[in-house]
């Protein structure tokens, strides 16, 4: 419309406008993931993940009975539940993405997912999420006064999912169970 009423220029300028924000936002993101990578490739380095994995094996061992002690899926579920957490949801697609191929790995019927997988997919897809970093920094770079105003409601809503997506697995497993059926 702006370039039938001869005001073309209104429409360039805010393509500019817009672009330059984009630009400006992703460097902002870029620097914020670009610090998680490195504090998951020092924690996976020194062995921090290790130490985090034995800790929590006990749960993992309720979630994921089907994966054995010390097997890389278990290591790879973890760093993306930690990016999750972290609320660095674009970090944690790698490690989801290795979780899979390291659970499908395990898997008798490559056509089919397994139980892990779904329990891995149910949770994943809930996104837990304790510290929304990319959320806060997503609403300081666009110029909100208090970008840390939504943690709270972040972490009920993720904690509800993620207990949801358990349970629901849970029950759905069950079912299966008495039914007969293996998957």
């Amino acid at each position: 419309m702006a370039a039938l009423n001869g005001h073309i220029e209104v429409v360039l300028a805010t393509a500019t406008a817009s672009a330059e924000a984009a630009v400006d936002r992703a460097i902002k993101l870029i620097a914020v993931i670009s610090l998680w990578l490195g504090i998951a490739r020092v924690a996976e380095k020194s062995g921090l993940i290790d130490v985090m994995s034995h800790i929590i094996a006990p749960f993992f061992r309720w979630l994921f009975p089907s994966i054995p002690k010390n097997h890389p899926a278990l290591g790879c579920i973890l760093m993306n539940l930690a990016a999750n957490i972290l609320g660095f949801g674009s970090a944690a697609t790698p490690f989801g993405l290795k979780a899979m191929q390291e659970l499908q790995k395990l898997n008798d019927k490559p056509d089919t997912a397994t139980p892990a997988m779904c329990t891995f997919l149910a949770i994943n897809t809930s996104s837990v999420t304790l510290v929304p970093t990319t959320i806060v920094a997503l609403r300081a770079s666009a110029g909100s006064k208090d970008p840390t105003e939504v943690v709270g409601a972040i972490i009920l809503a993720t904690l509800c999912s993620t207990f949801v997506a358990i349970f629901l697995d849970s029950v759905i497993r069950t079912i299966n169970r008495i039914r007969g059926v293996n998957r």
